[in-house]
């Protein structure tokens, strides 16, 4: 068509990613529309492969985007795991997943950023931007995750050695990078402990190899970010531009804009509370190094 762009299939994000992200569907969906001929980018059909740019007009149906709902964004919630519910998005066994009390999403999914194990408590992260969530789990990038254990037996000098030197446990070599004593009396003392992966039941089975036992265990920070005290079990939040912008420089990633879930909520809510960012299970801004 005359006055057309012509469709650049080199440069840009795929065209199926950014139909997702205007919320119209899932990628697997847009692909389907895509090939059924239903998409237009600047008034030509859309193929399999296709990028688009920021100035690539498309249209679904006959009806054009806004600019404003095929935007880069990225959500990151912070969520107080309790005791007892698992991370997983529904249970054979009918047990609460941390997702029961996360914010719907439309045309969006939440993406758990490592796991904590039933009887595990504390920071979880969430997210819907993948490629955030593969790196910050990912072993190549080592980010942080610090952990309040109690434990239940003597602890020796020798033992928490042994710990930093690295324990040869069934799936490797694994050790704390820290280890930090914080309190408690007799058999039961507390302790923090970073490790920079986040293998299955790793914490547990470290000192397990060292013939004791964690009766507790709840994750305090995950990279920079720390669990906000005000921030109650089964409370989420959101992190704001700088925290997020924080996590994605540690792996290597840009910054993109943070779209706020609660923003309009929170408005509303700023003259009636006394910390409007938190409330009912929900609210906003993580918390700092205790």
């Amino acid at each position: 068509m005359s006055g057309s762009r012509v469709v650049d299939n080199t440069a840009g994000e795929k065209l199926q990613k950014v139909l997702a992200r205007a919320a119209i569907g899932s990628r697997r969906e847009m692909e389907r529309w895509i090939a059924d001929g239903r998409v237009q980018v600047n008034d030509e059909v859309a193929s399999l492969g296709c990028r688009v740019g920021a100035r690539d007009q498309i249209k679904v149906d006959g009806k054009l985007l806004k600019p404003e709902d095929t935007e880069s964004c990225r959500r990151v919630l912070l969520y107080n795991k309790p005791e007892g519910e698992v991370c997983t998005r529904s249970d054979p066994d009918g047990r609460r997943t941390v997702f029961d009390r996360l914010p719907k999403l439309k045309g969006e999914r939440w993406i758990c950023i490592g796991r904590l194990d039933l009887n595990t408590a504390g920071l979880l992260l969430f997210t819907t931007d993948g490629e955030l969530a593969n790196r910050l789990m990912h072993p190549s990038y080592s980010v942080e995750r610090e952990y309040a254990v109690r434990v239940m037996g003597e602890v020796t000098p020798d033992m928490t050695k042994k710990l930093f030197d690295g324990v040869e446990l069934d799936d490797g070599m694994a050790r704390f990078t820290d280890i930090v004593s914080s309190g408690g009396e007799g058999i039961n003392r507390w302790f923090h402990v970073v490790l920079m992966e986040g293998r299955n039941r790793e914490v547990r089975r470290l000192w397990e190899s060292q013939g004791v036992m964690v009766s507790r265990l709840k994750r305090v920070r995950y990279g920079n970010v720390f669990i906000p005290s005000q921030v109650k079990a089964g409370q989420w939040c959101e992190l704001s531009q700088k925290e997020v912008d924080g996590l994605a420089r540690q792996v290597e990633l840009p910054s993109i804009k943070v779209k706020s879930i609660t923003a309009d909520v929170h408005q509303q809510q700023r003259s009636k509370r006394k910390n409007p960012r938190v409330h009912a299970g929900r609210g906003s801004n993580t918390g700092r190094r205790r």
